[in-house]
């Protein structure tokens, strides 16, 4: 499995996104600008210019037509897939941490960092078909915990918002009314804050990465804990695989850690785990600074990872792989 070297930002990556067909990856970075990749050949398609610090998260539509990109500057915006333009910007009072389009692409929620006196929150705004309709108000604002939050996605049928960060506690919210349905407990729940969040194809369950050095597997809807999978080291980017019971775990090493390991040898990896059995199965080297994000292609053939050294590393599975026993 000789992997892909993407090569485009200047900065550290923060987060990777596949489109529903496949056929294209989005890396979002610390340099200010997303980039397109063609998702067979690793070949760059373009750029979206705009923005005015790092880009921390992107979703793409269903039809591949929209792109939204959360940044640091304070702002979110609707890009054309296709032209590159920028069709609309959501403004915040701070940083625009994460972002993610509902099923239908009708509505985005988007997660503002706390800032001076602002507390976090979690905004719900109206995606209009027509861009020239497009307003910036939000259908629901809710005032998020203490701390920032890292991810917040859609639950089933658009009907929660589910949320992690750096409390550790993930929660469930109506995304209606935008009251606090669950909340995880102390004991089965995360120790540190939690990096990353990722849902199964299907949606029934969902996996969260936190820097207490291990994931957990979640029930979407009770949110009751299925499966904890543990690491030697804290877990910044967590994806499973759409096609096998597998998931993937990429991370970074503690800051005090740093001098003593030999960073010549690309000695981060990305570790697979069996879903089930929650036994490591294997590992892919290769990046050169801790894995800051991860996606698996929707027809779970390959896989990427985006590193702090500012690559992105595309791996093709050899036929082998789709055989592994245990």
């Amino acid at each position: 499995m000789r992997p892909i070297l993407m090569k485009g930002h200047e900065r550290p990556l923060t987060f990777l996104k596949y489109n529903r067909d496949g056929d294209l990856l989005f890396s979002c970075a610390k340099d200010h600008n997303p980039t397109v990749w063609f998702a067979d050949n690793g070949e760059r398609l373009g750029t979206y210019r705009g923005h005015n610090g790092a880009v921390w998260c992107c979703d793409v539509s269903r039809d591949s037509g929209r792109l939204i990109t959360g940044s640091a500057d304070q702002t979110a915006k609707l890009w054309n897939v296709q032209t590159g333009q920028q069709l609309f910007t959501f403004n915040f009072d701070s940083p625009a941490r994460s972002v993610d389009f509902s099923v239908g692409d009708k509505l985005a929620v988007i997660t503002t960092d706390p800032f001076m006196e602002l507390p976090s929150a979690i905004h719900v705004k109206r995606i209009a078909n027509d861009p020239t309709e497009q307003t910036g108000d939000s259908v629901v604002l809710i005032k998020g915990p203490q701390g920032r939050i890292n991810r917040a996605i859609w639950g089933p049928l658009n009907r929660t918002i589910i949320s992690a960060g750096e409390d550790a506690v993930i929660r469930i919210w109506d995304s209606e009314t935008g009251k606090l349905l669950k909340e995880s407990d102390k004991e089965s729940g995360h120790k540190k804050t939690v990096t990353s969040l990722a849902k199964s194809a299907d949606g029934s369950h969902f996996l969260t990465g936190s820097l207490d050095k291990s994931a957990r597997l979640w029930d979407t809807r009770t949110l009751t804990l299925i499966k904890t999978y543990v690491t030697e080291r804290p877990v910044n980017a967590v994806a499973m695989s759409p096609l096998l019971d597998h998931v993937v775990l990429g991370g970074g090493q503690d800051a005090s850690a740093v001098t003593t390991t030999d960073h010549r040898a690309g000695k981060f990896e990305a570790k697979f785990y069996d879903k089930i059995l929650q036994e490591e199965i294997g590992g892919v080297k290769g990046h050169f600074g801790p894995i800051n994000a991860l996606a698996f292609n929707p027809d779970g053939k390959s896989f990427s990872s985006g590193g702090e050294d500012g690559y992105v590393r595309l791996h093709h599975f050899d036929p082998d792989y789709f055989n592994i026993k245990i």
